[in-house]
This record gives C-alpha cells, sequence and structure tokens, in this order.
C-alpha cells in the first residue's frame, strides 16, 4: 500500500522532564549532530546569538520557538520537529515540564509511542521526574527512556548513574510501562546522544538515537481486535463505479482482510469484506493504523460514526462510563453541567456525575473527595453520555478508548480522557437516542 520509502517505520516520542533538564538542548542536538537541521535555521541560530553578544549557538531555541520561552529559558507550549534517519522517521514533540503546562504535555504525549524522561544528574530523580513518568504510564506509552543528562557536570561518574538508575527503579512497579532503558548523556556536549561517548568507556549500551533507531514498536498496535470508525461514505461520481459504495475510515485496531466476516455497531448487522481500498489500488488486507476504504458485500445502511468490528469480540457499548482525565481549562469542571464528548467520529452530550479522585502530582497519591477538578488537574471521574459510546478500554487499545470534552458554550477544549473499563459491561443496546 506504500512506496519503499513510505515503509520506512515512524516513531513518536515525546520529551518531558523538569524545568531546565535540558529537553530542548538534547533535541537541538539530535538535530544537530543527525544533520536534520537546514540551513536556514542554522543561520537563524546564529544570528540569535550574535545578538546575545557573541555567546555560542543555543540549540534550545530549535524547538523554544516563541519569544515568552526564550526569554524565560523554558518550555510553555508543545514544539513538533520532524527528521528522519535511513532506517527510520521520527516526530518529536517538546513538551513543558511546569507543572502550570500539564496540559500541554498530556497533549503532546498522547500519540506518542515513547516517552523520554531528563533526568539533571546533580539534582537526581526530582519530583517532576516522577510525575512525569506517572503521566507517560497513564497514557499508555509502552516505551520509556531515562536520559540521565548533564553527565559532564557529575564528572562522567559511573557511581552517580547507578544511583540515580537505582533510584528510579525503586517506583518503576507503579507504573505501566513494559519497556525501560536508561542512558547517561550530555546534551551540551553531545555525549552518547549520536555518537558514543568516550568519556564514559564504562557504559555498553547503545546511544540515543541508536536505541530510538532500534526499538520494537511493531506491537504497539492492537493487531487483534478489528475495529474501524466510519468516517466517510465513499460514492464516487464515476460512471464506472455508479454501483460502488464504501465506507472510509483509519483502522485503530487489528486486521481488515478480503472475506472477513464484520459487525457493524450500534446496529449489530453484519456483512463480509468484498475488497480493501487505498487511492486507486485494491488490497487483500489492510492493519491498524492504516487508513482505507472498506466495501462489503451486502448492502447494509451504514453512515458516518458507526463502527465496523470483529463480531466474535465485540467492544464496549454503554452510555454509564469510567474514565481518567486530564482538565485543560481555567473554568473547573461542574458536576451535573452538560458538556459535548467526541470519541472518534461522534459527538454527543456527557454529563459529569462523580469526581472519583485527583492525583497529587507531587506526591502520586490519589485523594479521595468528590468535587469538581481544576486547570491541570488529573483524576478519575464517572459520567453518561446521551446515546452510548462503542469503545474498547484506553489501556487495550489507545485509539479506540481516547476522547476530548468540549465546553458547548465556547466550543473549547475542555479536558482530554482515556476509558476505563466499565465496572459492568453492558450488553449492545437498541440504536435509538437516550436521555441524560
Amino acid at each position: 500500500m506504500s512506496t519503499e520509502t513510505d515503509r520506512i517505520e515512524l516513531l513518536r516520542f515525546t520529551t518531558a522532564g523538569s524545568v531546565d533538564d535540558g529537553k530542548s538542548t538534547l533535541i537541538g542536538r539530535l538535530l544537530h549532530d543527525s544533520k536534520s537541521i537546514f540551513e536556514d535555521q542554522w543561520e537563524s541560530l546564529q544570528r540569535s546569538a550574535d545578538l546575545a553578544g557573541g555567546a555560542e549557538v543555543n540549540l534550545a531555541n530549535l524547538t523554544d520557538g516563541l519569544r515568552s520561552e526564550r526569554e524565560q529559558g523554558i518550555t510553555i507550549d508543545v514544539a513538533y520537529r520532524y527528521f528522519a534517519s535511513p532506517r527510520r522517521k521520527f516526530i518529536i514533540a517538546d513538551t513543558p515540564g511546569h507543572v502550570q503546562y500539564t496540559r500541554n504535555m498530556v497533549t503532546g504525549a498522547s500519540t506518542a509511542n515513547m516517552a523520554l524522561v531528563l533526568i539533571d544528574a546533580r539534582n537526581g530523580v526530582v519530583e517532576q521526574s516522577k510525575r512525569h513518568a506517572y503521566i507517560s504510564s497513564l497514557l499508555g506509552i509502552p516505551h520509556m527512556v531515562v536520559c540521565i543528562n548533564k553527565m559532564d557536570l557529575v564528572d562522567y561518574s559511573e557511581e552517580r548513574f547507578r544511583e540515580i538508575r537505582e533510584h528510579f527503579h525503586s517506583f518503576i512497579p507503579r507504573l505501566d510501562i513494559r519497556d525501560i532503558t536508561f542512558i547517561p548523556i550530555s546534551a551540551l556536549k553531545g555525549d552518547n546522544v549520536v555518537e558514543s561517548s568516550k568519556e564514559m568507556p564504562w557504559y555498553h549500551g547503545p546511544t540515543l538515537l541508536g536505541h530510538l533507531e532500534d526499538v520494537y514498536i511493531a506491537s504497539d498496535w492492537n493487531l487483534k481486535d478489528f475495529r474501524m470508525p466510519v468516517q466517510y461514505v465513499v460514492r464516487p461520481l464515476r460512471d464506472e463505479y455508479h454501483d460502488f459504495r464504501g465506507f472510509a475510515g483509519q483502522i485503530n485496531g487489528g486486521v481488515a482482510k478480503k472475506g472477513m466476516e464484520v459487525a457493524v455497531l450500534p446496529s449489530g448487522k453484519r456483512s463480509r469484506i468484498k475488497s480493501i481500498h487505498f487511492h486507486e489500488e485494491t488490497f487483500g488486507e489492510a492493519f491498524a493504523p492504516q487508513s482505507v476504504v472498506i466495501q462489503l458485500e451486502d448492502d447494509i445502511d451504514i453512515s458516518r460514526g458507526d463502527i465496523l468490528v470483529s463480531p466474535d469480540n465485540l467492544p464496549y457499548t454503554t452510555q454509564d462510563h469510567d474514565a481518567n482525565i486530564c482538565w485543560m481549562h481555567e473554568e473547573p469542571l461542574a458536576l451535573g453541567r452538560k458538556y459535548l464528548i467526541k470519541h472518534g467520529p461522534n459527538l454527543t452530550k456527557v454529563m459529569f456525575r462523580e469526581v472519583v479522585n485527583t492525583i497529587d502530582v507531587e506526591t502520586l497519591e490519589e485523594q479521595d473527595f468528590n468535587k469538581g477538578m481544576g486547570l491541570n488537574d488529573i483524576g478519575r471521574v464517572k459520567f453518561k453520555t446521551m446515546v452510548p459510546l462503542v469503545y474498547d478500554a484506553y489501556k487495550k487499545n489507545r485509539n479506540f478508548g481516547n476522547f476530548i470534552i468540549i465546553d458547548e458554550a465556547t466550543n473549547a477544549t475542555v479536558a482530554a480522557g482515556m476509558l476505563r473499563s466499565p465496572e459492568k459491561p453492558a450488553p449492545v443496546p437498541e440504536h435509538r437516542d437516550y436521555e441524560i
């Protein structure tokens, strides 16, 4: 379904860490040493250095694009950068480290395959390190790299590296991340970023770029449970396709094969896949996360928002939901008030019934109380939707278990969330509107 170049894997990763741990500098170093900086970008950095009084080029300015970020020396907004090596393509999300920009970190990390957590070798593991590791775990990011940065400022001490690694290991059991790698680096000097460091002969692991190229991500997608929300019904205008009716969407999970039986939710009707199309080509199978057009053997009434699924492995379909959310708006969550929830292509009304708990971002302890949530708060909530949502738990399928909450009055996105398994799985309901 693609050219040789397109078949090169894409790895999305996010950076996280406390203020001044060197996230932006590390990304700048990664881009510079992998020869991924354009000539005009480099000239702009040099001009900035000249204006600062002849100082050295600040690689952090490659990602700290806002003037306020450069003036304060901190990252505020999420900055995305793209680069490629002969073995893999990359999209980097440089996310803020300060607690007041937690919502920005959640946004940048939501689609990542890997979380890159930086720790200042001088300071060791701090509360921010634990918080970012926890959020990465909560977001279901399957891989984590802990980069112990500024090793040049601790004389490249192996003892210090091992000490920090052991401290981090002490709270790993609380994280739901299956793959964690530790790499000692100096983003400023370039040690172990793209090239192996001569200053740390005691370290025999990969460089950061080497690990990014080699980490196995093919199993990150759920390829067992077929799920495809219908985004658009395709009816070509060309005469030769006058009887063609296909359903376009991104496969959120599993594999679609010609001749495979599928169920359409919420109606529950069944058919088989007649053909699978991508542009002008036809294929025998497709898999997550590909976007395709599927034609069925039977003429079934299907519209935008319906879901094609495996009939022997159905998702949840219910109005009552349990989820983890990050509140992203200055106006706090109001229990009993109606909002909008967007899950895939579907949009319906929602009412929050209970805040089960919130997470203390400093201690990572759950706080049990029933009140609204404020800006950057993370917690577990229960809510009811006007019409049933068809979904898998986020832990099982990230693409099919996420959602956003929208304020009806302002159309502002006020929260992002991750659906949990319902306490009592409900049967597939009839297709009709429900009152909250």
